[in-house]
């Protein structure tokens, strides 16, 4: 693929995006109501290690990106959501919890929200790879990372997330939260892009372009490798 602008990048990201998690199984069976209680589960229980861990990427990518205000800070905003912006209350973790203990309550938790459940092996490697790509990602690769493998379409997908799980089909016993999901679609995400953004279209040739989109692309595909490994790890829930 050949790039002239940076709109064209942002396109070809969200081409992978619908067809390879917003069309996947995971979404497409989500948004049909048709997981059961133990796959709600499931999923909730996985997350949680895959949301705790954000801020280890956040901080390898702070790591990778030039020692310069206009490159770090997008990315320390981004961290300072996940801590509540200094409000123990709105810690990201203490947010997920009160959606994971609707989803998946006979599972107990520690005084760190931690869940009593062993960790899938899908899960530690969606982790694992975001951070060791940063560790030895360029810092424009490492923006776009974050930026276009991440923050462009998280609202979007946590958005849809929050929007299944709201199925009536997941709520016959109890409803479950999804201000975690709704928080990020709705005001967090699009935020954290745009700063992103704000770096990246500054690096406008054909080569910077497509070094961006390859760094977007590697991640968007691991995001989308994670969701598909949920799902079919939830088919033996069934």
């Amino acid at each position: 693929m050949s790039f002239s602008h940076y709109e064209q990048v942002e396109q070809a990201i969200w081409k992978i995006v619908d067809e390879e998690i917003i069309q996947g199984d995971f979404m497409q069976t989500l948004l049909a109501g048709e997981w059961n209680p133990a796959q709600v589960s499931e999923f909730a229980l996985q997350y949680s290690y895959y949301s705790r861990n954000f801020p280890r990427v956040l901080g390898a990518a702070i790591a990778a990106v030039m020692p310069e205000d206009d490159w770090w800070v997008p990315l320390v905003d981004n961290l300072w959501d996940e801590g509540g912006r200094g409000n123990p209350k709105g810690y990201h973790s203490k947010l997920y919890h009160s959606f994971l203990v609707t989803a998946a309550p006979h599972i107990p938790t520690n005084e760190k929200y931690v869940p009593d459940y062993p960790v899938s092996p899908v899960t530690v490697t969606a982790v694992d790879t975001f951070i060791s790509y940063l560790r030895t990602a360029t810092p424009l690769e490492a923006m776009a990372a974050v930026g276009l493998g991440s923050e462009l379409f998280a609202g979007k997908v946590m958005g849809m997330i929050g929007e299944g799980l709201s199925h009536p089909n997941y709520s016959q016993k109890e409803k479950i939260n999804v201000t975690f999901w709704k928080a990020h679609a709705d005001h967090h995400e699009p935020r954290h892009y745009q700063l992103c953004k704000d770096v990246l279209v500054r690096f406008p040739s054909e080569e910077e372009l497509q070094a961006i989109y390859r760094a977007g692309a590697y991640i968007t595909r691991s995001e989308a490798r994670f969701y598909q490994g949920l799902y079919d790890r939830m088919k033996s829930f069934a």
